[in-house]
């Protein structure tokens, strides 16, 4: 896919967000126009596709009787493709794979930019370049929490990073005519260590997919690596932003607590560049407050209609529910019920002769247990969620936390593990290389708004 089918694409993308927009505030008629021009976009999308396909496969016929060659020894993408299903089919089998195969494929390593000279690799078959990046291109969508943080390509295992710290509040002193400059202090210098970790995971895929043409076969592992490397990042990303606000987090009841976080608990160097994460329930909660004027805080952008503002200033990113999780609040009710402790009005096995003989409970896979005398005790009780607290993460993430990716991917095949094989399927074990670590505290603040559930 060229330059300019790439844009075509994103441009689709941003149509039906629009279209969508429009439809839910009722202005059918600009939707309708919207849906015109998003008609025209793909329209031209597919007309390029397939003069695409055309030269891709008028080239592959001259290559093929002679009347051409490939330049530099460099495969062109379809055979790439091809060569390398064909590569991980071989090592599913435990056969040589075919010499040509492995020429196009060493090529493609070849001209790896990003490829390290370590050997951490190990066992597998590395995922070329030209193919990470449709994987990339594919974990690309709002809720891909790595491109609003910052990512530094490494090529070596470990390793760190010297970040200065108060940079851009550190100023000159005055100097007169002729006079010497004084000396300044030395800059202040936060070192960041990475160790690159490796992640992985095993699709179990049947054996009749790899009788499908290599585009296919390539095509299917992409979306599922995208979608699992999307979601490991994510996590990785969200335990670090966990970690550097524990302890810190601020509530969201109010327009004038988000005020606060923007007026003053972040540096106005930080806000320049801050935005808004918060997940469907949090999003929801942010879009329905008003200000005295009875204006909605969250407004579009003039510039990009499918983006909303806070303030007008600050971009919001809504995620699913399911990358940013709520958190459930438990407000159980203790009581003595003869000399049995009660929880919310259930009477338990538990001895007791006061509330205060529970010193501790927690919830167990939806149930209460309960310390009472020193003693650790499970209930049958059903722990009733009282609340939830939607998290909202402000700030400037490039400045906060940086993803360290080595860029490297690799895959292998087998059909004897976990019963796979009588189950005449096989497994693609994927592993992702890459760390994430927290750069600057004071870049990103934690919010929690608490909703209380009804009935």
């Amino acid at each position: 896919m060229n330059k300019e089918m790439q844009k075509l694409l994103k441009a689709i993308n941003d149509k039906k967000n629009e279209v969508k927009s429009l439809v839910k505030d009722g202005k059918l008629d600009k939707a309708r126009a919207a849906k015109d021009e998003l008609k025209e976009l793909q329209e031209k999308f597919d007309l390029l596709f397939d003069l695409d396909e055309e030269e891709h496969e008028e080239i592959e016929d001259k290559v093929a009787t002679g009347a051409a060659k490939t330049i530099g020894g460099k495969a062109d993408k379809k055979n790439l493709v091809k060569a390398f299903v064909n590569i991980v089919k071989c090592g599913f089998l435990k056969r040589e794979p075919d010499e040509g195969d492995v020429k196009v494929y060493k090529d493609a390593l070849s001209t790896d930019t990003t490829k390290g000279d370590d050997d951490e690799m190990g066992i597998g078959v590395t995922v070329p370049e030209d193919i990470r990046t449709d994987i990339i291109e594919l974990r690309r969508s709002e809720d891909n929490l790595e491109q609003y943080v910052n990512v530094e390509g490494v090529t070596t295992k470990s390793g760190s990073r010297n970040i200065e710290v108060d940079a851009d509040s550190t100023p000159f002193d005055n100097v007169d005519e002729e006079a010497d400059f004084p000396d300044m202090d030395e800059p202040k210098f936060k070192k960041i260590m990475y160790a690159i970790k490796k992640k992985g995971g095993i699709l179990k895929i049947t054996a009749e997919l790899f009788e499908d043409t290599a585009a296919n076969v390539m095509a299917y592992i992409n979306k599922w690596i995208a979608k699992k490397t999307k979601a490991t990042r994510n996590a990785m990303i969200l335990k670090v932003a966990d970690e550097m606000t524990k302890g810190k987090e601020v509530v969201i009841s109010t327009i004038d607590s988000l005020k606060d976080v923007f007026n003053v608990g972040l540096d106005p160097a930080i806000t320049t560049g801050a935005m808004v994460i918060a997940n469907q329930n949090g999003y929801n909660y942010l879009d329905k407050l008003k200000d005295k004027d009875g204006k909605y805080i969250l407004q579009p952008n003039p510039t990009q209609p499918t983006q909303m503002m806070l303030f007008g200033k600050y971009p919001i990113v809504k995620v699913s529910n399911r990358t940013v999780k709520s958190e459930p609040v438990y407000s159980p009710a203790f009581t003595i019920s003869g000399s049995k402790l009660a929880i919310d009005g259930t009477t338990t096995a538990i001895d007791a002769s006061a509330t205060s003989d529970v010193t501790a409970w927690k919830v167990v896979k939806g149930k209460y247990v309960v310390t009472c005398k020193g003693q650790e005790q499970e209930t049958t009780v059903d722990a009733k969620v009282s609340a939830y607290k939607h998290p909202v993460y402000m700030g400037d993430l490039k400045e906060a936390i940086t993803l360290f990716d080595r860029n490297v991917i690799t895959i292998d095949m087998n059909d004897k593990a976990a019963g796979l094989w009588e189950k005449d399927m096989t497994g693609i074990k994927v592993r992702d290389r890459f760390d994430v670590q927290p750069v600057d505290d004071g870049a990103i603040i934690k919010g929690n708004i608490t909703e209380v559930v009804q009935g």
